[in-house]
């Protein structure tokens, strides 16, 4: 459809859209704001009436008119993979609704978080935030936003607050899954990489990769437990402690994907022929599980529905409403279990050789 550009840019304003609709200048902006209530023919018109005129909508007149921002924030930790993945996901969902992200990243371990919290509540006039883990599961951060009135959607936290909505999925539940793929190829004496401690994510895999030890009467020994932080270097130090051990495993359960490819690089150092003599698992299905020989068998998660999914409890919490709708959301997605070639049945040539 030819678009009509004009004399400029600026000549083109939400009046002239509104007529050429047909319709008031109210429900062009309800239509430019995904607000609810607009029938869908009209919104067509609309749209397509933005289309031909070239309409941009200016964010900083839109804030100053009805008294927002038209931000969300995404506060984080750490980089990473799930953060870029995360990320995506919530952009996306952001500017189907005509909303801009902003991705800050706050230091947990800094001197003055809840400061520095306060000067982003300020300097962005924040309209919602959600909160990455550890983050989500930190008081101060959760109470300065609270004080302020802005709404938070928490992901993953160990424990969610009574008044904020969170999205999560059930790490443990997979856990088992990924727990009982190896048992039931025979293997009995299992290594585990524990991820970062102040995650909830490290705790419930360890809890599901427990749940099957126990269930099935298997000894878990303390000394092919290593606990790691969900980074790469830490898993290289993780699987040495765990493959020099007197009594090696045969399989390893790593936190992440990330240790996983880590235990790799440890058993390709020892002359260890994967996956006959060592299997390996690990979580998240990052880049790194398929960058990898064996590509690894690993667990899924919906980290681009997550987001979308934080992101849109945001966009549908009117400004003027205090408080969320009873009972608070909790959405909790499914994990996939991924199987590929780091896992081989136990034979006789799982024997690791002597140190």
């Amino acid at each position: 459809m030819r678009k009509e550009l004009g004399p400029g840019r600026e000549s083109t304003t939400i009046e002239r859209v509104a007529e050429r609709a047909g319709v008031s200048s109210k429900t062009v902006s309800r239509v430019i704001n995904n607000e609810r209530g607009v029938r869908a023919e009209t919104r067509t018109r609309v749209l397509e009436a933005i289309e031909q005129l070239d309409y941009q909508p200016n964010l900083n007149a839109r804030g100053l008119a009805g008294d927002r921002s038209f931000l969300i924030g995404l506060f984080y930790d750490k980089p990473g993979d799930y953060l870029s993945e995360f990320q995506t996901g919530a952009v996306q969902r952001c500017r189907e609704a005509g909303l801009h992200m902003m991705v800050e990243p706050i230091d947990i371990c800094g001197p003055d978080l809840a400061r520095n919290v306060n000067t982003l509540i300020r300097q962005l006039r924040l309209e919602g935030v959600i909160l990455l883990p550890p983050l989500s599961d930190y008081a101060g951060v959760r109470d300065t936003l609270s004080k302020a009135g802005i709404p938070t959607v928490h992901i993953a936290p160990r424990r969610a607050p009574e008044d904020s909505p969170s999205v999560d999925t059930d790490d443990r539940a997979a856990a088992r899954q990924l727990t009982t793929h190896l048992v039931e190829h025979g293997h009995r004496r299992i290594g585990f990489m524990r991820g970062r401690p102040d995650h909830r994510a490290s705790e419930q895999r360890y809890l599901g990769f427990a749940d099957v030890m126990h269930a099935r009467g298997l000894a878990i020994d303390p000394q092919l437990v290593q606990t790691g932080n969900f980074e790469f270097s830490d898993g290289l130090e993780c699987a040495r402690h765990i493959l020099e051990s007197r009594d090696p495993p045969t399989a390893i359960f790593a936190s992440n994907d990330d240790m996983a490819a880590a235990a790799v690089c440890v058993a390709r150092q020892m002359s260890l022929a994967l996956p006959e003599q060592l299997s390996i698992v690990g979580f998240d299905d990052a880049p790194v599980a398929t960058m990898i020989w064996p590509q690894l068998t690993t667990v899924r998660q919906p980290v681009r529905s997550i987001a979308r999914i934080a992101a849109d409890l945001i966009i549908q919490h009117k400004p003027h409403r205090r408080g969320w709708p009873q009972p608070v959301p909790r959405p909790r997605l499914e994990l996939e279990l991924v199987l590929r070639d780091s896992v081989a049945p136990l034979s006789a040539v799982s024997v690791h050789p002597p140190h």
